[in-house]
């Protein structure tokens, strides 16, 4: 779990390096909706395992 934790972190730490100069597409001025995306996708997740679980 520990290197599974290190590898996503290296990988987060490193994603602006890995962008390149060449087009690409995606929504300028969607920054603050999109940035919301991965905790409700958590907040879903945690809600389904919850449901189970009962």
């Amino acid at each position: 779990m520990k290197i599974l934790f290190a590898t996503g972190a290296a990988l987060l730490a490193a994603a602006p390096a890995l962008a390149h100069p060449g087009s690409h597409m995606h929504p300028h001025g969607a920054e603050s909706w999109l940035s919301l995306l991965p905790a409700v996708a958590l907040i879903a997740v945690a809600g389904l395992i919850a449901w189970g679980r009962r």
